[in-house]
């Protein structure tokens, strides 16, 4: 059994799920890049592929997490053949995808689709919409993240998984080809397995309504949105998007423009 996920917080959680539960042993795969945000045209061949790195190489540039698109850190294509190498060679091999209610999780699942297509019997998807689970103060909560359901309720959760239908195999890509081709910058999820696309810019008025007469550095601004927001995305993005608006000429600012701790911005005096 191989477990894929979407997020390095759920690799934990579900390692520990693991001990509890022998049924579950397998190895744990992330799906590491965040395809609910930047382009998707042409993503599965080397024009569009090399667009998306590059469009991450801008995004991360002089940021926190540049070092991950410099050092090949991510390579989800590496990953994906692998996978399919993994489930070619070995005929008894299942594979558990392991989605949440988010936009990032949902994307994740759509761009893997295509490499699990001729595996179909043998993919099993646990999507946990809107199910309610036990936190670890007794009370029922409806988790946004796999991460944030505790490893013993991953016994509940193992119920849940079930085929990826036939059906869903023709519909499911039809519908990311249709995302990947309208070249939009931002995904958001309405419910169920529905993608919406909004531009680049998407996240900015609500960013900027974070941004006051006082000196704030980046990264308080980033985390207020992340608090107050109804859509949120990585904080990387956000930065980018800060920097965005900087270079517009929206703000002042102070220190280095880099990393979200190394500068502070206000609004235009």
């Amino acid at each position: 059994m191989i477990h894929i996920v979407f997020n390095e917080p759920d690799i934990k959680v579900l390692q520990q799920a693991i001990e509890l539960d022998e049924s579950l042993q397998g190895e744990v795969i992330q799906i590491n890049d965040d395809y609910a945000v930047g382009p998707l045209n042409n993503i599965y061949v080397g024009e569009g592929i090399e667009e998306r790195k590059q469009w991450w190489q801008q995004v991360l540039a002089g940021g926190d997490y540049e070092s991950k698109v410099t050092d090949g850190e991510v390579d989800d294509y590496k990953i994906a053949a692998e996978l399919v190498g993994n489930m070619r060679r070995n005929e008894e091999e299942i594979i558990w995808i392991w989605a949440a209610q988010n936009k990032h999780d949902v994307s994740g699942y759509y761009w893997l689709l295509k490499y699990m297509q001729e595996f179909q019997g043998r993919v099993f998807i646990l999507y946990l919409n809107n199910l309610p689970f036990i936190n670890e103060k007794g009370n029922i909560f409806y988790p946004n993240w796999i991460s944030e359901i505790p490893a013993k309720e991953f016994l509940k959760a193992k119920k849940l998984a079930r085929e990826i239908t036939l059906s869903e195999f023709e519909v499911d890509p039809d519908e990311w080809t249709k995302l990947c081709s309208e070249n939009k910058g931002v995904r958001l999820l309405e419910g169920g397995k529905k993608i919406t696309q909004a531009d680049y810019d998407f996240y900015d008025a609500e960013l900027k309504k974070q941004v006051t007469g006082d000196w704030q550095k980046a990264a308080k601004i980033i985390n207020h949105f992340l608090s107050k927001a109804k859509h949120t995305t990585g904080d990387a993005y956000l930065l980018w998007r800060l920097k965005v608006m900087i270079a517009m000429e929206m703000f002042d600012v102070q220190g280095k423009v880099a990393n979200m701790k190394d500068f502070e911005i206000k609004t235009k005096a």
